[in-house]
């Protein structure tokens, strides 16, 4: 709280600042000292029994506008200032009137700076010397033969303090509810903003592992092929191909966001629907990949969280077992989808040149849509990961079905 007082505080100062000449707020000060001068002399005239303003009243009534030009640097100081001077001119005999516009203007510069406590002394010395005054200092002070103050005066006097310090308060509430609400909003921008990088970051995990991983092995087989078997070295150079261009698609789709992300996406997301491509990726790969059961319609974010879960996890099969098949099953429960890849390992112990941050980022996909993932060895052999999704939101279109 006192970080965004502080807060508050700067801005209050640097936003008066840049309101007047050489960084003082003197055009409010200049107005406050017109109403002064010329508000007292109108209040002078209804005031019959009070001590003419004369030169020492005017320069009393300039005193506190002349200090207020200093009261977002030194707030405390100038509130006592004005305070001082203020009594003064009361002491003077002086008529009522806006001399309290200082004093005000005062009081909210000291709340505003986060010094509460002095403001509310002031306020309190200020009603008290106006208390002495008017009930036992006047036999002494001007003008003549002055009586003592009535008690309706005091009330008012005491309703107005109460309702400056009321006011300040108030405004300070409001000015540390609207910085409580700008850093909410920032935290909350900067939050979608690293949401942001991660969802692409893991996208472009996906696709590049996925498809460089495809390439790594193809070229592996086109180098040990290309002088005994070049027409299995043609095959394997044109799944290069093949993989190449569709990841650059993917990547492109992904910038594309980046550069326009108020626009909807020029392709639709990768899907489930999309099993069939990554079957015959992982065949061009060496692996078989079997499938069992039917996704039907899902919400899009499902759908594409369910696509990246299989395509990693036949990546890792590809990249880290010494299997040449695995088992896609994919089953629908009351709410929930739930996926499972399975391969018979053992792994191969080689090392594949990943990041290490796979099954990272299938948990981190499985979690942003409020379900689990589960990855290890099984009890028999072989590898097992195991997805389980909610089914929420709008359902995207089976792939297939007439639109």
């Amino acid at each position: 709280m006192a970080e965004l007082r502080r807060h508050g505080a700067a801005r209050w100062t640097g936003r008066a600042g840049r309101g007047g000449h050489g960084g003082l707020p003197w055009r409010s000060s200049l107005l406050v000292a017109v109403i002064a001068v010329a508000g007292s002399g109108w209040a002078g005239r209804l005031q019959p029994g009070s001590e003419p303003l004369g030169v020492t009243g005017r320069v009393l009534l300039l005193t506190g506008p002349a200090l207020l030009v200093l009261r977002h640097r030194r707030p405390v100081p100038v509130l006592a200032g004005v305070c001082a001077v203020t009594l003064a001119y009361l002491a003077g005999g002086y008529p009522y009137g806006p001399v309290f516009i200082s004093v005000a203007l005062a009081c909210l510069a000291a709340v505003l700076a986060g010094h509460r406590y002095a403001a509310w002394t002031a306020a309190a010395l200020l009603w008290t010397g106006h208390l002495l005054i008017g009930h036992w200092l006047y036999r002494w002070l001007p003008p003549p033969g002055d009586g003592p103050a009535g008690w309706g005066t005091e009330a008012g006097v005491t309703a107005w303090v109460a309702a400056v310090l009321a006011a300040c308060e108030l405004i300070r509430l409001r000015r540390e509810q609207w910085a409580r609400d700008r850093a909410e909003r920032a935290a909350a921008e900067h939050r979608r903003a690293g949401e942001e990088r991660l969802r692409i970051a893991r996208e472009l995990h996906d696709v590049l592992a996925h498809s460089l991983s495809v390439i790594h092995v193809q070229a592996g087989v086109g180098l040990a092929l290309l002088d005994s078997d070049r027409e299995q070295a043609r095959t394997a150079l044109t799944t290069i191909k093949a993989a190449s261009k569709e990841a650059l698609g993917e990547v492109r789709q992904v910038l594309d966001t980046l550069r326009a992300p108020g626009e909807a996406p020029r392709a639709p997301a990768p899907g489930l629907g999309r099993l069939d491509e990554l079957v015959a990726q992982a065949a061009s790969a060496g692996l078989t990949v079997t499938v069992e059961g039917e996704p039907g319609a899902l919400p899009a974010a499902t759908d594409l969280a369910a696509f990246r879960i299989v395509q990693e996890a036949l990546t890792n099969v590809v990249r880290h077992s010494a299997s040449r098949t695995a088992r896609v099953r994919i089953a629908r429960g009351p709410g929930r989808l739930e996926l499972g890849v399975d391969d018979d390992g053992p792994a191969t112990g080689d090392e594949a040149g990943g990041s290490g941050t796979g099954l990272i980022g299938m948990r981190e996909r499985a979690a942003a849509q409020g379900g689990t993932m589960e990855a290890g060895p099984r009890p028999d052999g072989g590898f097992r990961v195991l997805a389980r999704l909610p089914l929420t939101g709008p359902a995207s279109p089976v792939p297939g079905e007439d639109r």
